[in-house]
C-alpha cells in the first residue's frame, strides 16, 4: 500500500507539484500504530490530478478530492485548501485552494494536521501535533471553540480519539466541548450515531462512556443513560455499584463487539431508573420491559435499521432469562437456545455476570447446551398451519398462535411426532374442534 501511494507522490513531484501523505496515516505511523488508508495532500488542481491519472474518479468535486487507483489499491488525492465559515455546522461556505501550511490549520486536532514526506522521510508539522503526539495530548488547532463551532461533531471526534488513542483532551479543548455540548443536537441523528457506534466497539468503551458524561455530551444524545448514574442496586447482586457503573463495566468487558452487541449492552438495563422501588430491597420489577421500549426509542433515535432495532430489542428483552435456564422444560430451552444469534444473548449475559456477582455457572450451563443443540439436525418444518386449525373447525383469532406454540413444544420434545398424532393432540386439547366424517 505505501510503494503505491508513494508513486503516486513520485509521479506529482516529477510534474513539479508538492505533494505529502496526510492526516491519519502519519498520526498512526508516529504511534507505531498499523496504519489504515494513506492519504494524499497536494498542490496540484482537481483537474491536474486527472490530467495525471487518466483512471482518476472525482469524488468530492466541491472539496478537490480525486480517488486514484494504483497498484489495485485506491487513494484519496485532495488539493491543498482553505475553508470559508461552517454556517451550517457541517460544511464551509467556500473552499480555497491553497498550499500546505493552510490546509494544515484548517483541520481539527493536531495531531490529524501531520503531512510525511515519503521521499525525504520527514513529517511536516505546521501545528505542533507531533509534540501532542509525544505528551499524549489532544487539542483542536487553532481556538477550539471556533472548530466546534465550524462543525459541532468534532465534540464527539474529539471523545472517540481521546479513547482510541489513550489521549488526554486538552483542558480548553474539554471546556469548549462543555459549553458547545447540547449543539451536539444540531447534527444529524445518522452522524451521531456514527461516531457512538465507534467509542462503543472501540478499545476503551467505558473511558468513552465517562468522557461523554464529564464533557456533557451524554445528557443531551442519550439521556436514558444518563439517568443511570446514581441509581442504587441491592449489593448482594451488585457489589459493583450503582447502574452506570455496571453498564460500563459490561461494555469494558466485550469481545470485539458488533454495533448491535455494544448497544444492547449499553440499553440493557436502561429500564431500572424507571422502574426503582424499595420495599424488603431495592427490587426494579417490569425492567425488562421497559427497557425493551427505551431500547427502540433509543435506537430509533439513532437511524438504526429495523434489522438492528430488532435485534437489540430482543437482546435486551431475553437477557433476565438466564437466571431460570435451568428450569426451562426442554422444548422451551431449545426455542431459548434457537434464538438468532444467540452467541449474542450468550456474551451478553457473560459480561452481564462479570460486571456484578461474577458467577458464571449459567453462562457455562447455556453455552454447553447451545453446543449441544447446534449439533443436533436443524428443528423439523411445523407440523401443523392456520389452515389445519381451520380444517378442524375453529375460528381464526389469537388462539392460533397458542395452539402451533404448543404443537411446537411437543414436536421439539418428541422429534418423531406425527402430523396425525398432533391433529389428534389439538382435538383433544381443544374440545371445540371434532373430528370430521
Amino acid at each position: 500500500m505505501q510503494k503505491a501511494a508513494r508513486r503516486i507522490v513520485e509521479k506529482l513531484r516529477l510534474h513539479g507539484y508538492e505533494a505529502f501523505f496526510a492526516g491519519g496515516w502519519v498520526r498512526d505511523t508516529l504511534l507505531r500504530r498499523k496504519p489504515q488508508d494513506i492519504d494524499i495532500a497536494t498542490s496540484a488542481l482537481p483537474d491536474e490530478v486527472a490530467g495525471l491519472f487518466p483512471r482518476a474518479i472525482p469524488i468530492g468535486v466541491s472539496f478537490g478530492v480525486v480517488q486514484v487507483r494504483m497498484y489495485g489499491h485506491a487513494y484519496d488525492v485532495a488539493t491543498f485548501r482553505s475553508e470559508g465559515p461552517y454556517l451550517d455546522g457541517r460544511h464551509p461556505s467556500t473552499v480555497t485552494y491553497t498550499g500546505a501550511r493552510q490546509d494544515a490549520e484548517r483541520r481539527d486536532f493536531t495531531v490529524n494536521g501531520l503531512f510525511y514526506d515519503p521521499i525525504g522521510a520527514r513529517v511536516i508539522d505546521f501545528v505542533g501535533g507531533s509534540a501532542d503526539i509525544r505528551k499524549g495530548i489532544l487539542r483542536t488547532i487553532g481556538d477550539p471553540q471556533e472548530r466546534f463551532h465550524e462543525d459541532k461533531l468534532r465534540m464527539l471526534r474529539a471523545v472517540r480519539f481521546s479513547c482510541s488513542l489513550g489521549f488526554k483532551i486538552e483542558l480548553k479543548t474539554q471546556e469548549a466541548i462543555r459549553r458547545l455540548a447540547p449543539d451536539i443536537l444540531n447534527v444529524s441523528w445518522e452522524r451521531i450515531r456514527d461516531e457512538l457506534v465507534k467509542i462503543l466497539t472501540g478499545p476503551t468503551p467505558d473511558r468513552g462512556l465517562d468522557l461523554l458524561h464529564e464533557t456533557g455530551l451524554l445528557v443531551h444524545i442519550l439521556p436514558e443513560v444518563e439517568a443511570m448514574r446514581g441509581v442504587l442496586q441491592p449489593e448482594e447482586f451488585h457489589p459493583e455499584g450503582d447502574v452506570f457503573v455496571h453498564t460500563r463495566k459490561a461494555l469494558a468487558l466485550l469481545r470485539k463487539p458488533s454495533a448491535v452487541l455494544a448497544l444492547a449492552t449499553l440499553l440493557h438495563d436502561a429500564g431500572k431508573p424507571q422502574t426503582f422501588t424499595i420495599a424488603n430491597r431495592i427490587r426494579f420489577d417490569g425492567h425488562v420491559e421497559a427497557g425493551e421500549r427505551i431500547a427502540g426509542e433509543v435506537c430509533r433515535r439513532l437511524r438504526m435499521s429495523n434489522d438492528e432495532i430488532a435485534r437489540i430489542v430482543e437482546l435486551v428483552r431475553h437477557h433476565l432469562r438466564f437466571i431460570s435456564i435451568r428450569n426451562m422444560r426442554s422444548s422451551t430451552l431449545k426455542r431459548f437456545l434457537r434464538l438468532r444469534n444467540f452467541e449474542d444473548h450468550l456474551e451478553l449475559h457473560r459480561v452481564d455476570c462479570l460486571a456484578s456477582h461474577g458467577n458464571l455457572d449459567s453462562y457455562e450451563f447455556a453455552k454447553k447446551q447451545y453446543e449441544e443443540v447446534m449439533k443436533e439436525p436443524q428443528p423439523p418444518p411445523r407440523l401443523l398451519t392456520g389452515h389445519d386449525l381451520i380444517g378442524l373447525g375453529l375460528s381464526p383469532g389469537p388462539v392460533f398462535g397458542q395452539i402451533l406454540r404448543m404443537v411446537e413444544d411437543f414436536q421439539l420434545e418428541n422429534p418423531k411426532l406425527t402430523r396425525e398424532e398432533a391433529l389428534d393432540l389439538v382435538r383433544r386439547v381443544y374440545t371445540s374442534a371434532k373430528p370430521r366424517g
